[in-house]
């Protein structure tokens, strides 16, 4: 449990640092770019070792239903987190689409998982998101306009996120949690 919110308050601190202390982050120009990579590297693997050691309550086990609504939902957040760097369509409606997509993919895994540790971790990294979001609204004001990409660039995002899927889906399948029931 210690490790993973450990984790999960360097990887805030380190994602919140631009935001909260700007003339800090400033002050290390491109090295600034390198500290929250590490620290975000850090923050992963200690949520990932906590995570994996933590034995808690479980309040709903694995279901069939559950696990076809969760694959949909991840699905949709890779695209979500690839139409952001495409700039496509959707983000003319989604302001902040891959911290949407950290939204979605915190609740898929907290319904197909339902025990205290998913409820910490992903709920965690969910409330980071949704702070996050509020944090650079007020920090940017409204946003400009909007420019119609190519549909090249949906294209790529969609094949983009669906590779990402099967990718995904076989790591955790070698670990050992098949994600497909």
């Amino acid at each position: 449990m210690t490790l993973t919110i450990l984790g999960l308050l360097i990887w805030a601190g380190a994602h919140f640092w631009k935001r909260i202390s700007p003339d800090s982050r400033a002050r290390f120009g491109d090295r600034g770019k390198a500290i929250v990579a590490v620290l975000s590297i850090l923050a992963i693997v200690l949520m990932v070792i906590g995570y994996r050691g933590w034995d808690g309550a479980v309040y709903w086990g694995k279901a069939q239903p559950w696990t076809g609504i969760n694959n949909l939902l991840i699905l949709l957040a890779f695209y979500l987190f690839a139409a952001s760097g495409k700039k496509t369509r959707i983000t003319r409606t989604i302001r902040h689409p891959q911290l949407t997509a950290v939204v979605v993919w915190s609740v898929a895994h907290i319904m197909v998982n339902g025990d205290t540790p998913s409820f910490v971790l992903f709920g965690g990294l969910a409330i980071w998101a949704i702070a996050e979001m509020i944090v650079v609204n007020r920090a940017e004001g409204p946003r400009g306009a909007y420019h119609a990409p190519p549909i090249k660039s949906e294209w790529i995002a969609v094949v983009a996120a669906l590779v990402l899927y099967i990718v995904v889906a076989g790591i955790h399948a070698a670990l050992g949690y098949n994600p497909f029931g």
